[in-house]
This record gives structure tokens, sequence and C-alpha cells, in this order.
């Protein structure tokens, strides 16, 4: 694993030599190309104006605020790149808070905090260990990419997660989406027979199943288009039943069972809820297993 971004983490006058990480495998992702289907050649990127037609180049570009219709502030490149904070390529905690503190919307891309070199070893481990005891949260601020990005530190495991946090001001309030005031009111009946469901429906996350079916699926389609082999429809939409809230509760608890939402089973006992490739037959499976 490649480090992106190297310095210290810091809080007050301890610096620890450590190195950035991306925790996300961006590999995994599929991606498509634009293709001209007559030819197969690839389709460029055309920078049209929406207002003469015309196709510009990059040095007929400038970049504009738009804060009335139709109407911009312009910004030239060479004014952003003005634009610079001061950088001392160090995480600087600010303080340590509970995880409660921190709103769920304001987590954004995670990161993994790792010692650079031999002498940043000891003082790392002290940190993690402290960090695991206290239950608290580091609140940091870094520059990484010419922004100055809040961010918080955590454990994870047996290292340092350093994840992204968005701005509060970049949040919109819970509070603006409609009609929540009316959704507050609970009936107590309702409400024990949904305690009962969720208590029956507890597991552990490691049961959960956590697998991209779609990923799956849509990788499958793609080793069988390279294969030459034809391929199937996705399935129909499966229609959920309407009923009302204390029938959909008592059904629901009738049905349940101690390891409701477990791991998927082998595709030969349970069918997949999306196909794209034809699959033999389940019996004709088995014989082979």
């Amino acid at each position: 694993m490649r480090s992106i971004w190297k310095g210290h983490i810091r809080f007050l006058l301890v610096a620890i030599p450590v190195r950035v990480y991306n925790a996300i495998e961006a590999s995994e992702k599929i991606q498509f190309n634009q293709l001209h289907r007559e030819d197969f050649g690839p389709i460029g990127y055309d920078k049209r104006c929406k207002k003469c037609n015309q196709v510009v180049t990059s040095d007929q570009i400038t970049k504009g605020y738009q804060y009335e219709p139709d109407r911009y502030a312009l910004i030239e490149p060479e004014e952003i790149a003005k634009v610079k904070i001061k950088t001392t390529r160090a995480v600087d905690i600010l303080g340590f808070v509970e995880a409660s503190e921190i709103p769920p919307t304001f987590y954004d891309a995670p990161y993994y905090l790792g010692p650079d070199g031999p002498v940043a070893e000891k003082p790392y481990a002290l940190l993690l260990q402290v960090l695991k005891d206290t239950g608290k949260v580091g609140l940091a601020k870094v520059v990484l990419r010419d922004r100055e990005d809040l961010v918080a530190v955590f454990p994870h495991e047996n290292g340092i997660v350093l994840q992204k946090l968005r701005y509060p001001a970049e949040v919109r309030s819970i509070k603006d989406v409609p009609e929540l005031d009316a959704a507050q009111k609970t009936d107590k009946k309702e409400l024990s027979l949904a305690t009962s469901l969720v208590e029956q429906m507890i597991t552990s996350f490691a049961d959960i199943d956590t697998v991209d079916h779609y990923h799956e699926a849509l990788r499958k389609l793609i080793e069988q288009k390279i294969k030459g082999k034809k391929v199937t429809e996705f399935e129909k939409v499966e229609e959920m039943p309407r009923l009302d809230i204390m029938t959909a509760l008592k059904k629901s608890l009738q049905a349940s069972s101690r390891k409701p939402m477990v791991k998927s089973a082998p595709a030969a006992k349970k069918k997949a809820a999306l196909t794209l490739v034809k699959a033999k037959p389940a019996a004709r499976k088995r014989k082979v297993g």
C-alpha cells in the first residue's frame, strides 16, 4: 500500500511522524468508456459553449461564480492559485471529544494513518492505546490537497483512522425535512410489537450480508461478454405488499427467526436477487459438487 501524504500528527508539543493511506479500494469500482457504436472509437470530452454552441479550447475558458441569474463573478485561475493557506504538513489535533458528539452526516472519506519509520512506532502505539482506553475521538485540521480539511482521528483494530469530516455549513439540517413533526407520534401496542421484532432480529455485523450483489452481477456480465456468451435480462422488481402497520408487524414476528438477515446462502440453495447471466439448473450444479 502506497502512502499519499506524509507529515506529523500533532497535539500540543507531541508530534508523531505519520503517513496517510487511502482506505478505499478504487480498483473495485467498475468504470465504462463511452464508445462510438459504429467503429468503437473512444468518445472525447466536447467543451461546447451552451450559449453560442461553439467548441472552445482550454485557454478560452474561465471560472465564474453565479450570484444571480445569468450574472457571474469571474475568477481567473491565477487568482484561485493565490488563495493558499498555511500548511505545516501536520494533522493538528484541536481537542478530543465523544464519538456521539459528531453527527453521522458529517463523516466523509476515510484514510488510514500509519507510523512513518521506526522512530514513530512507539509514540504511534501510545496514541493508539490512549484513544482505545479513553474512547475519545480526536478532532483535527490538516491541509491535504490545498484545502484545509476537518478530520476525525480514532482507533480501528490495530491502527488509526483519519476520517474527513464535512463542515457544519455543508450539511443541511434534518429539521428541514417535511412532515417530520407529524411522524413523531407512536402507538404503544405498535411500539411494543416493533421492539419485539427488532430484538428477534438482533445479530452481528459479521453475519450480515454485506456483498455488493449488483457489482458481482455486473462483473459476471462483463466476463460473459468477453467470453462471447449470451446474457439474460434483469429480474423484475418485487412488488411490496401494502399492509397496515399492525398487520405487517404481526406477520413479520410470525415469520421472523433468530437469524433473519444472515449472509446469503450458496447459489445452489438460494436464488440470487439479481441475475444477469444464465445459470445451470440447481440439480446439475449439485451433481458437479
